[in-house]
């Protein structure tokens, strides 16, 4: 098949790319565009002149430095789909969140989670947690500990917030309860389980497990269940719902401020190994125990767009935690400007 020639949009954002130094080629532009990466050519430049709008330069310039021909960019084609605000990529972005929200199932071959209340729907649930689990490592890992470790080798001690969520710990109890949330939501589980699983994953922590468990006592004298508030109650398929039925403007501006918050913490605690009181006014604050910890800390590759994922849907059902999520984005944004850190990534529309 016969190319067609290149346009003049695409030579002219070429040669703009080399003469800052990167390398890239039509075929590459087009690739970014096919992907959504890039919007239309006409979208590239200043009404009044023919230069190349900031943002599409600086974002050209990350791609041709970053991206490569079959390798995913990660949730970086979130932001810029949530960025662009366009139909197609207010498309691709619903679509790739609810496929990093489907994935657990999708890597256990579970096509359709088993509906019903009978004995037969809960234990097909039950079994098809179990095989969400086979061939699962489990590290037993305590990241709140591993952090309060290197801030003590620094001679500094990370604050304890009153009423501190317990630790974030790997364990084998834990990830069956969680296969089960997922798939069952909070009907297939009882606060007994969740006790019981707490106590198996965290025997030092007795005190706070018996605090839990009187809350929820006193919680359900009120007439409140409390595992039916939580964000996760409806598992996966709630989370599916709410994305797929999200205002266009609301998910975008929710996959902006949890991208961007991801963002200026990497930053932080980057600068942080030079200068660890970072670590201690980030961590003074709720937000560091109910975001950061939790979720706000990113892996790379899939664990990391789902985590990005779930940030997204809390932030779209939880307003109080989306607001507070916002304020602390304010917060660290100043510290960064602090630490003389320019925060955000070209390209991204993160920029100060």
């Amino acid at each position: 098949m016969v190319r067609s020639k290149p346009s003049a949009a695409h030579l002219a954002l070429v040669r703009a790319i080399e003469e800052r130094g990167r390398e890239a080629t039509t075929t590459q532009v087009e690739r970014w565009q096919q992907k959504g990466w890039l919007p239309k050519a006409a979208a590239w430049f200043d009404p009044a002149s023919p230069t190349i709008l900031p943002l599409i330069m600086d974002r050209a310039l990350w791609l041709a430095s970053n991206a490569r021909a079959g390798r995913s960019i990660g949730w970086w084609a979130w932001v810029f789909w949530a960025v662009d605000e366009t139909p197609d990529s207010v498309q691709r972005l619903r679509e790739a969140l609810v496929t990093a929200l489907k994935r657990p199932l999708s890597r256990a071959g579970i096509e359709r989670i088993p509906t019903g209340n009978s004995n037969q729907a809960f234990q097909a649930r039950t079994d098809a947690a179990a095989k969400m689990l086979t061939n699962r490592r489990v590290p037993r890992r305590d990241l709140d500990a591993t952090l309060r470790a290197h801030a003590a080798d620094a001679g500094l001690e990370l604050p304890r917030l009153p009423g501190s969520a317990l630790p974030n710990v790997s364990h084998w109890a834990l990830m069956d309860l969680g296969a089960r949330l997922l798939l069952g939501g909070a009907a297939d589980i009882g606060m007994e389980d969740l006790l019981e699983a707490l106590a198996r994953a965290m025997p030092d922590h007795t005190e706070a497990i018996e605090h839990l468990r009187e809350a929820h006592r006193q919680a359900e004298l009120a007439g409140t269940d409390l595992l039916a508030q939580h964000p996760l109650a409806q598992g996966v398929p709630g989370m599916v719902r709410t994305v797929e039925t999200a205002d266009d403007r609301d998910l975008c501006h929710a996959v902006r401020t949890c991208t961007r918050a991801t963002v200026v913490l990497k930053a932080l605690m980057w600068r942080a190994t030079d200068e660890p009181m970072i670590m201690v006014l980030l961590a003074r604050d709720v937000m560091w125990e109910q975001w950061a910890r939790v979720g706000g800390i990113t892996p790379e590759g899939t664990p990391g767009l789902a985590a990005v994922a779930i940030n997204t849907f809390q932030y779209l059902t939880m307003p109080e935690w989306a607001t507070d999520l916002g304020r602390y984005l304010s917060f660290m944004d100043n510290l960064l400007v602090a630490c003389h850190e320019p925060p955000g990534t070209p390209g991204s529309g993160m920029e100060p």
